[in-house]
């Protein structure tokens, strides 16, 4: 199964995340689309930020009718802020 790994803040997730996510599985080979919930990106201000958790709940609830997306708290575990590539 082919994977798309999507990063960010999801502060909070809107439609256009949505959109991004769906031309993904319309327009190549990939199977899925991991929304990767960053709880600290480090070019934007913690202060304006959601709380993690409840930015991960947010991405849950608006996915949750399409078992092509998952979430991945993965980057909770790392130390922060998380420069992922």
């Amino acid at each position: 199964m082919k994977i798309g790994l999507y990063f960010g803040s999801f502060n909070p997730i809107h439609t256009g995340h949505l959109i991004i996510a769906n031309f993904v599985l319309d327009h190549s080979d990939i199977q899925q689309v991991w929304f990767v919930v960053s709880p600290q990106n480090p070019l934007k201000k913690t202060s304006t930020l959601l709380n993690e958790y409840d930015r991960l709940f947010l991405v849950q609830t608006a996915i949750e009718d399409n078992y092509k997306f998952k979430t991945s708290d993965i980057e909770f575990k790392l130390p922060r802020p998380s420069y992922t590539i």
